[in-house]
């Protein structure tokens, strides 16, 4: 990773990153500690387009990169709504605010729309960034930014891994997909079409 990259003695990874994104004439940086199975981050996004909003939001995972809980803030100019997301580590299951949601039963991970970050956490529990494979997933996807949480159905391809460490990954939701380049450490460098890394 860059100069905002540090190994820990503990053999944790810190990271800073910023994107650019582009799908929103905006910006997205999150602060990232990645541990050897679980990653937590808190981040800020500010959008432009179509409409203007700002996004707060904290995401914590348990061992293997399942989400645990996510919290969100969404403020427009005229509102500000709070999400929080929750998975139970035990029984695997959803609440939105408190109020259980089985339709995410099977569910792993959460998904943040328009935001690189959770791309991650499905790419490191399966080493996609670093071998051959293809991984089929149900997610709790976020809209944004109603905070609306939705079952949506994704796929993960493994399909090169570059000299200089990093990888190609195919993300894919229904006709859409997009390869996506991941440094070393799994997380975007650039999703074609929606954001890329500030250097």
């Amino acid at each position: 990773m860059n100069s905002r990259t540090a190994r820990t003695a503990s053999d944790r990874t810190t990271a800073v990153p910023t994107w650019r994104v582009t799908e929103t004439a905006g910006l997205e940086t999150s602060w990232i500690d990645l541990g050897p199975t679980t990653l937590t981050a808190h981040g800020r996004t500010a959008a432009a387009e179509p409409a203007p909003y700002w996004l707060d939001y904290r995401l914590d995972t348990g061992d293997g990169f399942t989400t645990r809980r996510m919290h969100v803030t969404a403020r427009t100019p005229h509102t500000t709504r709070t999400l929080d997301l929750r998975r139970d580590e035990t029984t695997g299951h959803w609440s939105v605010d408190g109020t259980p949601r089985p339709d995410l039963t099977g569910a792993l991970d959460c998904d943040l729309g328009l935001s690189p970050l959770t791309n991650t956490p499905p790419v490191l529990r399966h080493a996609l960034h670093q071998g051959p494979g293809e991984q089929h997933f149900l997610m709790a996807w976020i809209r944004v930014p109603d905070l609306a949480v939705v079952p949506s159905r994704q796929t993960y391809t493994h399909l090169r891994r570059h000299q200089d460490g990093r990888a190609t990954v195919r993300y894919t939701s229904g006709d859409y997909h997009a390869d996506l380049l991941l440094d070393a450490d799994g997380l975007v460098a650039d999703y074609p079409g929606l954001a890329h890394r500030i250097a």
